[in-house]
């Protein structure tokens, strides 16, 4: 075989994690997921892990791993994500790279990343070798080898990046066909200029280095990946696996037709692009169009016989170089008119001024702590992917210049910490889209304040100020941000953390929580030495003592507190990590007897007398528990108004068909009444423990009956999906029985009538788990087997 084939997806999300709690709070914009990853990961990384193949007659042959065929890098913050919350993914990746390096003699299928997606070109030459070092040892955790390639954030690269992958054994990456300068046959004298000839794409290159060493570079072929990301080439996964068999030479040397795209274009960006991309995969694997590889097997089959020359500091996402990144270049995602990006170099330039503020500092605090604080740094990211205390030690025991009490172990990790967070700061989303005051700029600005945060700890600097005047020179493109201060103050400053606020959240849910011992605190943990609740009617008063730990740091504060909660949204609460024991049991004694005695104001001034007059409220908690105390207390208010609603709607029905059988218009008022109540009513059903059919049928003839429709139907889709996945999990155990199996069927049919679009993918996994066992005794039961086979054509799965 001399044609191959290789398909590279690079797989990445920008951090989304508040930088002070490192958990994804819920982002509006996902709905009806959580956060943006959670939604992605249900579009795309899921379904890339289980992909269809489907017959002539769109019902499911065949559910692949993609991953075992193409080659892939994901970003080692987002796995860390994956890891967390979706294992069965997570680990589908992991084995589809295990099983390709038996596939591909000896080569894995997975590539490294340089860690935090950081513009290479465009850091120092100590943030650069961490990054690489970074990635290099995440990958090693994760896929248990050492990786052969390494993914450029953006491809960004200049001979100074490639001198640091080949530093730390990286034999190969991935470049943009525009970024090869010039080309030659080893062993010509000529150069010849790409401006005048294209990059060959289906070769590999050397390329030598200043240095005297060389590093193997693959130019994609730019207009197929074009063409998938943005030109509807994903319509058709055979026209898609002929587009790339095409663009063979006529031949007989070996070559590699080969894209690289991002892999979210496969289920996030294209709707079922990753169905287009397994049907792709197989039509090429059954026509013998080519044979599939990845790039380190084709470099030992065909190494290099050209050598190439790159454009410095260039990417494959702006035609200006690396200028996105640090200029008004121009490119941009079609922000409004009169926009500028003339923010960018001013952010760059606050970001630059910091972290070289802090290294001389750095350098000098941690030289008291560790034998090389630069090499410690590198080697930080065995802690960062785990934390346990005892792994932690072996990191000191390597590094520490002698055994740390707890106050010296808090400074080492808080030093590390800031220069972490340092890192982070420069995650290129930042600068990529249009406005200093999205999103993901307020998100690398929140890595930037919490190390200055750690540089005050740490350092005795005081930094947040001449920060802000740096960032003053970054004009804003929204008047009422001004600049860059002014986007930083409103949206990064009031999501930061420290022990205090943390012991006020957790003083704040204590009201709320039937365990506070068990309430989750994200990288903190609240140990409890004393807490009471007292009740009187609506009125609740929270008292306790504890003690909150970073789990990041191990950095901790005792906290006294007392929170009263007096209804609706009206809470106020006090916190002192001062307040001794003594004190504590007599703050204790005189609040329960102000509270018991029903005077309000005997309580107000007890708090005031213990604590001063600084105060906490609902808007202390974290944005997610504010979200569900403020749904819990919504949800208690609405019962009420609730029950109205279906008085009414009982009350009237009789009258209100007269109506209807009369042909005379019903009044919006009970038409609301009657949204309300059968929207409720169906979503009771969907989240009950067993689906009731007789229910279904009758909330299906009510919605017609009455010309309502559904309420929030992406919810709504989610909540079914999720229920029918439930009743799916049954019947795999084996818990069900054929009246629960013909239930299923009789709801799903009429579903399908009403068109009812629902999520499939996880219940015909699931299905298709359970047609492997032809074994079972259930198989044997004619009426069972049919039954199976007709839940089969209702999801889309055709047996054969």
């Amino acid at each position: 075989m001399t044609r191959y084939i290789c398909i590279h997806g690079h797989f990445y999300q920008p951090p989304r994690e508040n930088a002070w709690l490192e958990t994804v709070e819920m982002q509006e914009s996902a709905a009806p997921y959580h956060n943006w990853n959670e939604r992605i990961n249900f579009e795309c990384y899921a379904p890339n892990a289980a992909s269809r193949i489907l017959d002539d007659r769109g019902a499911i042959r065949a559910i692949v791993n993609n991953y075992r065929k193409i080659s892939f890098n994901f970003g080692p913050t987002l796995l860390s994500w994956m890891e967390m919350y979706d294992v069965e993914t997570y680990r589908a990746i992991l084995e589809a790279d295990r099983l390709s390096v038996a596939e591909h003699r000896g080569h894995g299928n997975a590539l490294a990343q340089a860690h935090s997606h950081l513009i290479l070109p465009l850091c120092n030459a100590r943030d650069r070798e961490t990054q690489v070092v970074w990635g290099i040892r995440d990958f090693e955790r994760r896929f248990g080898r050492k990786p052969e390639g390494m993914w450029l954030p953006e491809t960004a690269v200049n001979s100074d990046t490639l001198e640091t992958l080949v530093d730390q054994g990286i034999q190969f990456t991935i470049l943009a066909p525009r970024q090869a300068k010039a080309f030659r046959k080893i062993g010509e004298t000529n150069w010849r200029e790409t401006g005048a000839v294209p990059i060959n794409s289906r070769v590999a290159y050397r390329c030598p280095l200043p240095s005297g060493r060389s590093i193997a570079l693959f130019f994609y072929d730019g207009s197929i990946a074009q063409d998938v990301a943005f030109n509807g080439l994903l319509n058709s996964g055979k026209s898609f696996a002929e587009r790339i068999a095409a663009s063979f030479a006529p031949s007989e040397t070996a070559q590699l037709a080969h894209i690289a795209t991002d892999g979210e274009s496969y289920g996030h960006h294209h709707r079922h692009g990753e169905m287009a991309l397994s049907y792709a995969i197989n039509h090429i694997e059954e026509k013998k169009l080519a044979q599939l590889t990845n790039y380190g097997e084709f470099l030992a089959i065909c190494p290099p016989a050209h050598e190439v020359q790159i454009h410095e500091n260039s990417s494959w996402s702006c035609v200006h170089g690396v200028e996105r990144w640090r200029s008004n270049c121009g490119c941009n995602t079609g922000g409004r008119a009169g926009w500028t990006q003339a923010w960018r170099a001013p952010l760059r330039a606050a970001l630059d001024w910091l972290r070289n503020e802090l290294a001389a500092p750095f350098e000098a605090a941690a030289g008291k702590l560790f034998k090389d604080p630069w090499a410690a740094r590198n080697e930080y990211i065995e802690v960062v992917m785990n934390r346990e205390q005892s792994n932690v030690e072996r990191f000191f025991q390597k590094h520490a210049l002698r055994k740390f009490g707890h106050p010296e172990e808090v400074q080492a990790l808080r030093l590390l910490e800031l220069q972490r967070n340092a890192l982070y700061m420069y995650t290129s989303c930042g600068w990529f889209f249009d406005e200093i005051s999205g999103i993901e700029t307020s998100q690398i600005l929140q890595y930037a304040c919490r190390t200055i945060d750690y540089a005050a700890q740490t350092l005795d600097m005081y930094l947040d100020g001449p920060f802000q005047e740096q960032l003053s020179k970054a004009a804003s493109n929204l008047p009422e941000y001004i600049n860059g201060a002014g986007a930083y103050r409103t949206n990064v400053l009031p999501a930061r953390v420290d022990l205090e606020r943390v012991g006020m959240h957790y003083a704040v849910s204590s009201i709320f929580e039937k365990d506070p011992d068990r309430l989750p605190l994200f990288k903190y943990s609240v140990q409890s030495e004393f807490f009471d609740r007292l009740r009187a009617g609506s009125q609740v008063l929270s008292i306790g003592r504890s003690v909150v730990t970073s789990k990041i740091t191990h950095s901790d504060k005792h906290f006294s507190y007392a929170a009263l909660y007096l209804g609706q949204h009206n809470l106020i609460g006090n916190i002192s990590t001062d307040m001794g024991a003594d004190e504590f049991n007599r703050m204790y004694t005189d609040l329960k007897n102000a509270f018991r005695s029903g005077n309000l104001a005997d309580v107000f001034g007890t708090m005031q007398q213990y604590f001063g007059t600084h105060k906490y409220s609902l808007r202390s908690l974290f944005k997610d528990e504010m979200r569900k105390v403020l749904n819990q207390v919504l949800h208690e208010n609405f019962i009420e108004g609730g029950r109205y609603m279906r008085e009414i709607y009982t009350d009237n029905y009789q009258l209100m068909t007269e109506l209807v059988l009369a042909g005379l218009p019903v009044p919006p008022a009970y038409k609301t009444a009657v949204s309300y109540v059968l929207n409720e009513d169906l979503l009771a059903l969907v989240n009950g423990e067993k689906l009731d059919l007789r229910e279904f049928q009758r909330l299906i003839y009510e919605f017609r009956k009455w010309k309502v429709a559904p309420a929030d139907i992406p919810l709504l889709r989610m909540r079914a999906s999720q229920r029918i996945l439930r009743e799916m999990e049954r019947i795999v155990r084996g818990d069900s029985t054929l009246d629960d199996l013909e239930r299923l069927n009789a709801i799903l049919s009429i579903a399908s009538e009403l068109k009812f679009d629902f999520d499939k993918w996880k219940i015909q996994n699931l299905y298709f788990e359970l047609a492997q066992r032809e074994e079972s005794p259930r198989f044997q039961d004619p009426a069972w087997a049919q039954g199976f086979v007709l839940l089969g054509e209702y999801i889309g799965v055709r047996l054969g």
